[in-house]
């Protein structure tokens, strides 16, 4: 499911109104009804229910939401915020449809007091105020009216495409509608996956309104929602005959005195996750620790200065298939050579926690690269890399993974929720498992091992980063279900739940 911008859904509707030649009022009365029919089967008709409609689309969609549910016998009201003469175009043309039907409605304009008195008394506010089209602090009376369905105790609260006053890109938010839930139309926008404008929306749902593929493909750029549909697509499956060999000789490389735990975690992970044969080079001075922890994998003891690694690795990369480089190993000299050293192998590298440090002293190495390169910052190591703010990366998630991917040829994992992996193409994929419980440490050390195991079962590097991205998350949303809860998930737990996950998705 491709995931949109404002502009993008402008040029949308634009293409589909004068190219492919359905009308604006046509789209607009598609809108309400796939939305009225999905109320339907949502809503008690014993329910009293408010609409509240602006002047434009956003308005005219909640028109014929109201007339849909007015014919099927609902209890609903429309109410309509601005002055009549605002309506026009579309609108204008389904408010007349509506009022044709010999449905009343109800103008707040001269009428606020009767308005903020009823308010309290529906069961549900239907949210048809703004639209995507909403830019700037809002005026009255709107930021009034969302002010006080906001401190409305009972009412459930369900937006029409985006709550009124959250901008369809997100940033910042003001005033803005809290709802239960949000109903969006076509297509997913960039704000229901980006924070705080994502805390507005409750649960979402997407209706189709009859845009043709074609027109999402010239319109839009590839933002799309990565799926079960597309992990069973991608999963790999084993054949009988296969050997330890055929999927996958792993090089993990990581660890220091002080933190043993990160490439462990990192390193059970890789081998639940279908890594074939697994080797872990550590500082020599926490080799036995280690080894006694992880029985499955060999190990490379190396080099050590102060407690981390020398710097010097006496490793035949070409043994392997894939490296893994960063989780525990600390930000010393030796460990900016280690990172040195694998960015110059010919072998695919992903590259997680201290290697982040490491790699904003190695960007032309990064650049230089010819095989596959994964990166898997947070929010934190992404401001780092990019020499911003934490602020800004959050405000512009999409724009800043897109553009840095494109511009160093690299996969770029940047974790939180709705973790985004982009391509060095600009293709990104959104990932919509996990919970609030994976932000402990070592999750992200979990996640690093499922990547390099991944990478070495997949013919595509993009379609194994998406995957082990969602059955991290969904490992740690099965926990959920079980006896944990958000505040006791630990990483080690993750771990345990990755073949629960892996089993959703077997025949």
């Amino acid at each position: 499911m491709r995931i949109v911008t404002a502009a993008e859904m402008y040029k949308m509707d634009t293409y589909t109104i004068e190219k492919v030649g359905i009308r604006e009022d046509t789209l607009m009365e598609s809108a309400g009804q796939a939305v009225a029919k999905l109320m339907i089967d949502k809503l008690n008709p014993s329910q009293t229910i408010m609409i509240l409609a602006g002047a434009g689309n956003n308005g005219g969609d909640g028109f014929v939401i109201a007339r849909i549910l007015k014919s099927y016998g609902y209890r609903a009201d429309l109410w309509i915020i601005p002055p009549p003469e605002k309506i026009k175009g579309a609108a204008k043309h389904a408010l007349d449809v509506y009022l044709r039907s010999g449905y009343n409605v109800q103008y707040f304009t001269e009428n606020e007091e009767k308005f903020f008195k009823l308010l309290s008394t529906y069961d549900v506010i239907i949210d048809c105020l703004l639209g995507i089209g909403v830019k700037g602090d809002l005026r009255a009376p709107y930021n009034v009216i969302i002010k006080e369905v906001n401190g409305l105790q009972s009412a459930q609260v369900i937006s029409v495409d985006v709550p009124s006053g959250v901008a369809a890109d997100g940033g910042n938010v003001i005033d803005a509608i809290k709802a239960d839930a949000t109903i969006t139309i076509q297509n997913p926008k960039v704000g229901a996956f980006t924070y705080p404008a994502a805390s507005y929306y409750g649960a979402v749902s997407v209706v189709d309104i009859g845009i043709p593929p074609l027109v999402v493909d010239e319109c839009t750029e590839r933002k799309e929602l990565w799926t079960e549909k597309h992990v069973l697509k991608h999963l790999p499956t084993r054949q009988p005959h296969v050997h330890k060999g055929t999927n996958g000789k792993a090089l993990l490389i990581g660890g220091s005195r002080e933190m043993t735990g990160a490439v462990m975690l990192s390193a059970k992970a890789a081998l639940r996750s279908g890594a074939g044969l697994l080797t872990v080079a550590v500082p020599d001075v926490i080799h036995s620790i280690v080894a006694t922890h992880l029985l499955e994998a060999m190990y490379l003891p190396c080099a050590t200065k102060k407690d981390h690694f020398q710097g010097e690795l006496a490793i035949d990369f070409g043994r392997f298939d894939a490296v893994a480089v960063g989780p525990g190993m600390g930000r010393t000299a030796g460990g900016q050579k280690v990172v040195g050293e694998v960015l110059q192998q010919r072998v695919p590298v992903v590259l997680d926690a201290d290697a982040l440090f490491h790699v904003t002293e190695l960007m032309l190495l990064l650049k230089e690269r010819k095989e596959p390169t994964v990166l898997t910052p947070h929010s934190g190591e992404m401001a780092r890399l990019c020499g911003i703010s934490i602020e800004d990366v959050e405000e512009k998630r999409f724009e800043l993974s897109k553009q840095f991917a494109v511009e160093y040829g690299v996969y770029l994992v940047l974790k939180g929720p709705f973790t985004i992996v982009t391509t060095p193409r600009g293709e990104q994929f959104v990932n919509p498992t996990g919970n609030a419980g994976l932000a402990k440490g070592g999750s992200g050390d979990v996640l690093t091992g499922m990547i390099l195991a991944f990478i070495m079962q997949y013919t595509s590097v993009q379609a194994a980063v998406s995957n082990a991205v969602f059955v991290h998350g969904k490992a740690a949303d099965l926990l959920l279900e079980g006896k944990h809860t958000h505040t006791d998930i630990i990483a080690t737990d993750v771990i345990e739940k990755i073949p629960n996950a892996l089993k959703l998705f077997q025949p």
